[in-house]
């Protein structure tokens, strides 16, 4: 598998697991909710035959670090993602941005003077409203959720994960998908997410869409249970200087659920075309 983590990288906001692979013009990806950098694996080793690839778990997310009073929110991440720039030592790379990663990428670029040469969104948070009514509720009771026995913990997380897609995905993929929120601090770490979701940290930045340094490509699941099409056209509408796609048949999570089509739209953009 060409997908690891391999690096370790202290950040404000606790310890990152990172990797890269490939050579050529710099290219991040920023993962979303409840997601790890995982969810770009199948794409990973195509992307890296022309770019250099660079991908981490967010902090709270994946093999990251998850502690009991870290902080995780947008604002956090945003912050953090500039931080992984710096480390990383790139200044203009190109950027694909799925789920809450959108939001994450925004803030670094609109708050946090991160400059990206192209700019990919596919299914994201950015803007109001967001959460869907599971999350909205579970924010809302999230001590209940916490005292889940394991097993119906697990429950959950599967139902949760298996909400957001409408195509099969591979059985592995899902477990390790799934994987990441089972263990004690995993758990916590689940629904630490929920508590913390604030939608002021999209409003800060929605007046800002019009202001973006770079050429932008949004890309949309047409059928995405989580957040859906009108959506990601509300989306377009605020990035009027963006192109707009949309990926037929598929849900929330594309690059798992139909990476081919996902490269061939990738690949059409980061080439220039």
């Amino acid at each position: 598998m060409s997908w690891k983590l391999d690096e370790t990288v202290r950040t404000s906001a606790g310890t990152v697991a990172a990797g890269r692979l490939g050579s050529g013009p710099a290219l991040v990806l920023a993962h979303g909710w409840p997601w790890s950098s995982f969810s770009w694996h199948r794409i990973i080793p195509d992307l890296a035959r022309r770019y250099r690839v660079h991908w981490y778990d967010m902090p709270g997310y994946g093999q990251s670090e998850k502690d009991a009073g870290q902080r995780t929110s947008l604002d956090v991440q945003g912050k953090i993602f500039a931080e992984m720039l710096a480390y990383w030592d790139i200044e203009r790379p190109i950027v694909i941005a799925h789920d809450m990663g959108g939001a994450t990428t925004l803030r670094a670029h609109l708050l946090h003077g991160c400059d990206f040469d192209r700019y990919l969104l596919m299914n994201v948070v950015a803007m109001r409203p967001w959460g869907s009514e599971f999350f909205d509720h579970v924010g809302r009771h999230v001590d209940a959720f916490r005292g889940l026995p394991p097993h119906i913990h697990r429950a959950v997380v599967e139902a949760y994960i298996k909400g957001a897609i409408v195509n099969d995905i591979d059985s592995g993929d899902f477990e390790k998908l799934v994987e990441p929120w089972l263990s004690e601090e995993g758990r916590a770490s689940f629904y630490r997410q929920f508590a913390q979701a604030d939608e002021r940290y999209t409003a800060e930045v929605e007046p800002m869409f019009g202001d973006i340094r770079c050429p932008v490509k949004i890309i949309w699941g047409e059928d995405d249970p989580w957040i859906p099409l009108k959506r990601g056209k509300a989306l377009h509408a605020l990035i009027p200087q963006a192109s707009f796609e949309t990926l037929p048949g598929v849900g929330h999570l594309p690059q798992l659920e139909a990476p081919d089509l996902v490269l061939t739209r990738l690949q059409a953009f980061s080439g220039g075309t």
